[in-house]
């Protein structure tokens, strides 16, 4: 409607509006004349009846999705700056969470009200001025095998559906110190024994690369979430390669920090001397960033202090005999770790091949030690609750029954002395590298029917507790592969600025999963 289609009042509705017009007029004491006070309410009636007709449904905060493709580095600029807030960050996490999850099934408990709130309260305090750290307002999802006091911890465990955790983890006390978001608990293997398995409380999470195909570990949808675009971090546990196996499978980057750096206190054990905590995370810098709060460093021991650093000059020792003649070594795994070093070296690295302790040895080493612990925390239950248990977790925490004390004294030997081989070969390179698995993510279906050898090489590491970078170096047939970086005790900063260059100059971590459905 153009202005001059505005006529002048006819009907008593009209009349009532032009008296309205000439009452407000007045009462603001405008000085109009007759032709001009006309020409106002003619503009006035244009806009009246203009607006009438729009759509004035008030609009919801817009949710800005660019945002989950950013570092969680750079969303805590974003948070700093005012350019973003957390709520509505923690907004579009919930709506990619809605859009993906019922595909990946990466989520046990989506915490979204909590989440919300406490997205709120780190709006406020950074607001105030207050900074809690790298993490304050970033979403971070848990592994179900540790404590989120309120929420149930059940270790996908059909005796714990109800389990209730009374207190946070260590380690979840210390993201809440930090002013993290938690957004609520992921997937695992039952008792983090073996999977996928139909047995437990939920379906397994599935590989966003190709949903046939496994996720790797226990420390599944920790994996799963940070791979499918879900999270940008997540905490998981490794005790024989739990965070490892996933990143590899899923094409992401898993940092087992040295053994004890992280608390386990509120964690349920699998095998108190091989437990590790530790991050799975869409970059290397993010889980960095992420090790740093949860293990409460800074400085010095800050795992992000040699981040962008050059490497030129660092000893790296190139374990190959691991794999290389191994028959089950895919030929595209060999391949792909051959050009990672080619690429470490064109970065300035020192490349000398190595050769690590005999791995079978220490394989069957650290199985034994693992069922043994394992079977002992577990006895009573397994005696008097079998009920409480998917068949195929209770046979495999059944298996240290066998494990005599002799046994378990001789394979403690052998880790120590596994211990004492890397440790030597560390005095002489800064780091060592080898493969993380001697495939890619090998098929779901079979699992299904019964527990699979996943032919990885990681459990010797939680023996000897050194500190692993696993980053993804490639793909075959559209699934990732990934090597293990090791370093010293305590030195993750060492590994960590390896892998960071690693990755700056290759487009692997870059690759995403497409979108389901």
């Amino acid at each position: 409607m153009s202005r001059q289609e505005a006529e002048a009042p006819s009907d008593p509705s009209d009349l009532e509006a032009r008296a309205a017009f000439d009452e407000s007029v007045a009462r603001h004491g405008l000085g109009l004349s007759a032709s001009e006070a006309d020409s106002l309410y003619q503009l006035t009636l244009w806009m009246s009846q203009g607006l009438a007709g729009l759509d004035t449904t008030p609009l919801s905060t817009p949710i800005v999705q660019d945002v989950l493709s950013l570092s969680l580095i750079e969303q805590g600029k974003r948070l700093r700056d005012g350019s973003l807030t957390s709520v509505r960050l923690v907004q579009a996490h919930l709506a990619r969470i809605d859009a993906r999850d019922p595909v990946f099934r990466a989520f046990y408990h989506l915490s979204a009200d909590h989440a919300l709130a406490d997205a709120g309260q780190a709006d406020a305090e950074l607001a105030e001025g207050r900074d809690r750290g790298p993490l304050h307002g970033i979403p971070v999802g848990i592994k179900d095998l540790i404590d989120v006091a309120g929420l149930p911890t059940t270790a996908d465990a059909p005796g714990r559906a109800n389990a209730i955790a009374a207190a946070d983890a260590d380690v979840v006390e210390r993201l809440r110190a930090g002013g993290a978001v938690l957004m609520g608990k992921l997937a695992t293997y039952e008792w983090g024994t073996v999977g996928p398995d139909k047995g437990g409380l939920f379906p397994p999470a599935r590989n966003p690369w190709n949903q046939d195909y496994i996720t790797g570990g226990s420390s599944s949808g920790c994996a799963v979430a940070v791979a499918g675009g879900l999270l940008r971090t997540t905490i998981g546990t490794d005790t024989g390669g739990s965070l490892r196996g996933p990143a590899f499978y899923c094409g992401v980057v898993g940092l087992k920090p040295t053994f004890g750096a992280v608390p386990n206190g509120g964690v349920l054990p699998m095998s108190e001397s091989m437990d590790h905590i530790g991050p799975i995370s869409a970059s290397v810098a993010e889980a960095a960033v992420t090790l740093d709060v949860i293990a409460a460093r800074s400085g010095q021991q800050s795992a992000m202090r040699l981040l962008e650093q050059p490497i030129t000059g660092l000893r790296v020792g190139y374990a190959r005999n691991w794999f290389a003649q191994d028959p089950q070594i895919m030929p595209a795994v060999l391949k792909a770790m051959d050009e990672a070093m080619s690429q470490l070296s064109e970065l300035g690295a020192i490349i000398a091949e190595i050769e690590l302790p005999d791995y079978p040895a220490v394989e069957v080493a650290a199985a034994a030690i693992l069922h043994r612990e394992s079977f002992d925390f577990h006895a009573d239950n397994l005696r008097n609750r079998p009920q409480d248990y998917g068949r195929r977790a209770f046979l495999s925490l059944a298996a240290g029954v066998g494990v005599s004390d002799a046994q378990l004294t001789a394979s403690r030997h052998v880790g120590t002395r596994f211990r004492a081989g890397v440790d030597g070969l560390l005095e002489q390179h800064d780091a060592i590298v080898t493969v993380g698995a001697l495939t890619t993510a090998l098929l779901a279906a079979p699992f299904e029917k019964e527990a699979v050898w996943t032919p990885m090489r990681t459990i010797g590491f939680n023996v000897s507790g050194h500190p692993v970078l696993a980053v993804p170096i490639g793909f075959y047939d559209g699934l990732p592969i990934g090597m293990q970086i090791v370093g010293r005790h305590y030195d993750e900063a060492r590994i960590v600025q390896i892998g960071d260059a690693f990755e700056r100059a290759t487009d692997h971590s870059l690759q995403h999963t497409a979108a389901p459905g």
